[in-house]
């Protein structure tokens, strides 16, 4: 997705239902989008089940919101979440949201937030169910955030090893590259084609978005849509000059 301006964004993390170990790599690809102004985090901090949370909290300045559960099988944390960000949307003072969570529970909510005219960005485990993916702009799974840091944990070499040649695309991966994907590719190019069925990949992008929330060439083990695209056979790419510096156009069409 491209970034018009630099977003300002509410985070709020659902403790409960997202671990703590990748913290850091869930902040930084925040920080993709736009710029955190609220970081809150929701849970009844008595329990042990979110002790792991509290070691990171200080670190990356994030604010812990205690809410007992006063009812067993009840989630409490939930609501609270859920009016905090109905009173941070009436400050106006953000231009989106990014709702750190697993849980269904919020489907209501980013529906809410996006009627409104926020930006909703949704971070979760591939367990996540549809109706929330599918009520945000753009769903980021953290498998993929995981499968990305585990090349630097690994990243030390014997001085007389020669380093591995890098793999094109990450071992691990959420999605396949099938004949769904395909179809949703060939039938968005369709969509934009021009009349000779050149579409600029930009708009590709976020038309692909806009179809399928979950969308993110790291699923398939890719950085970028561009790669993606060329290691399938089914696809033309032109690369035209824009006529300013080395910056280049990409353009895609179906192969006939």
């Amino acid at each position: 997705m491209d970034r018009i301006k630099d977003l300002r964004l509410a985070v709020l993390i659902d403790a409960e239902n997202v671990p703590y170990a990748n913290i850091k790599e869930m902040l930084e690809e925040i920080a993709k989008y736009g710029t955190p102004t609220f970081k809150r985090i929701y849970s009844d901090w008595t329990s042990q089940k979110v002790s792991g949370w509290k070691s990171v909290l200080l670190e990356h300045a994030i604010t812990p919101i205690q809410q007992y559960s006063y009812t067993s099988g009840k989630n409490a944390s939930d609501s609270a979440m859920i009016i905090d960000a109905m009173d941070i949307l009436y400050t106006g003072r953000v231009d989106g949201f990014c709702i750190v969570s697993s849980d269904s529970d919020f489907t209501r909510l980013a529906t809410r937030l996006r009627e409104a005219g926020m930006k909703v960005f949704g971070i979760g485990e591939k367990k996540t169910p549809t109706a929330f993916i599918s009520a945000c702009d753009k769903f980021i799974y953290l498998e993929i955030l995981k499968a990305a840091e585990e090349p630097a944990k690994s990243d030390v070499t014997s001085p007389k090893t020669e380093p591995a040649p890098k793999a094109p695309a990450s071992k691990s991966t959420i999605g396949k590259v099938d004949r769904a994907l395909t179809r949703l590719l060939i039938d968005s190019i369709n969509d934009l084609a021009d009349e000779d069925g050149w579409t600029f990949l930009g708009e590709l992008g976020n038309l692909l978005l806009k179809k399928q929330p979950d969308f993110d060439p790291r699923n398939y083990g890719f950085k970028k849509l561009l790669p993606l695209i060329k290691s399938m056979a089914r696809f033309e790419i032109d690369e035209r000059s824009s006529g300013k510096g080395n910056n280049l156009h990409v353009y895609v069409r179906n192969k006939n």
